[in-house]
């Protein structure tokens, strides 16, 4: 197909090579109802036995995972910051005593001393990120052994027998995802439970979240939920409220496992503009196959002018 290395791709996994196969299925993560919980954390870790992370004093809020890697296929983020007043509210309580004026403000505002008119707002952002499972997966062009391959869901999987750990895709993902096991070399990543959809089962994290932050589903469908979910958010003034990776459009066309977020990308830890690192392949070829023949040119220039 013309646009197997970039670009929107309406059925993933035809272009993968299966024929007869169902939708596309992925996750729609909303990032305004997440609590934090790691519930997702403990239910991914359990069914696929990974080890657990410790307590580590990260410095970081209480996140102790910091990250996505070989260990860690779901990491819960907490980002804490303030913001005007003004520009959204979280619906956090109020701060003090009870019956005093700080504690009676409205929800989310921050009272401060000395008669001050500006008042801010402590915003709590929290996601559970995930691997994206692209719809142009650069991890899977460059695998030299077929060990990551597309399923007939269209998710991205990593075969651990076959992995050699040559680690070509690790800086491949414009995510950031995958990572080198310490203990067995090989990389890892969500296989968005591979093992359960085979089994019409979903997926442990999307079963174990008690908010429905992480939502399961067929992608296009789960498209459709998040355009009305983040309409309503800015109905009611969450004007930050936007989608991330649902846009087949964009650099990797469109992900898998796409989000809600509350602020901008970049807040989170997320690329504002991933890109495939395949994309521009086709073009550097052509620059390669140019400079090839310039040299071939001036090669055989060189020879003729010699006998000359």
């Amino acid at each position: 197909m013309s646009n197997s290395l970039y670009g929107p791709l309406a059925d993933v996994s035809g272009d993968a090579g299966y024929i007869d196969h169902g939708p596309r299925m992925g996750f729609f993560t909303d990032t305004s109802v997440c609590i934090g919980c790691k519930a997702c954390e403990v239910a991914c870790k359990e069914w696929n036995g990974l080890d657990e992370d410790g307590i580590a004093l990260t410095g970081m809020s209480y996140d102790n995972t910091v990250e996505l890697g070989a260990n860690t296929w779901r990491h819960v983020a907490f980002v804490e910051k303030t913001r005007p007043a003004t520009t959204v509210d979280l619906g956090l309580p109020g701060f003090g005593v009870p019956g005093t004026p700080e504690y009676e403000a409205a929800p989310g505002e921050v009272t401060l001393p000395d008669g001050q008119a500006d008042s801010e707002q402590l915003a709590w952002l929290m996601s559970s990120d995930v691997c994206k499972h692209c719809t142009h997966a650069a991890c899977l062009d460059v695998c030299p052994t077929g060990a990551i391959f597309r399923s007939e869901f269209g998710t991205v999987v990593i075969q651990d027998d076959i992995c050699n750990g040559c680690g070509y895709c690790v800086p491949a993902c414009p995510y950031g995802v995958i990572d080198l096991s310490e203990k067995d070399g090989g990389a890892h990543k969500c296989t968005l439970c591979y093992d359960r959809l085979k089994v019409g089962e979903q997926p442990a994290c999307a079963q174990a979240c008690p908010t429905e932050s992480i939502q399961f589903g067929e992608v296009d469908e789960l498209r459709e939920r998040a355009e009305r979910r983040v309409n309503t958010l800015h109905e009611q003034g969450y004007d930050v409220a936007q989608l991330y990776g649902e846009d087949p459009r964009d650099g990797v066309g469109g992900v898998g496992a796409f989000f809600l977020l509350m602020d901008e990308p970049e807040v989170y830890g997320l690329p504002p503009d991933p890109v495939v690192v395949t994309r521009d392949v086709p073009s550097m070829w052509r620059y390669v196959g140019a400079a090839a023949a310039g040299l071939l040119t001036m090669s055989v220039a060189a020879f003729l002018g010699r006998r000359k």
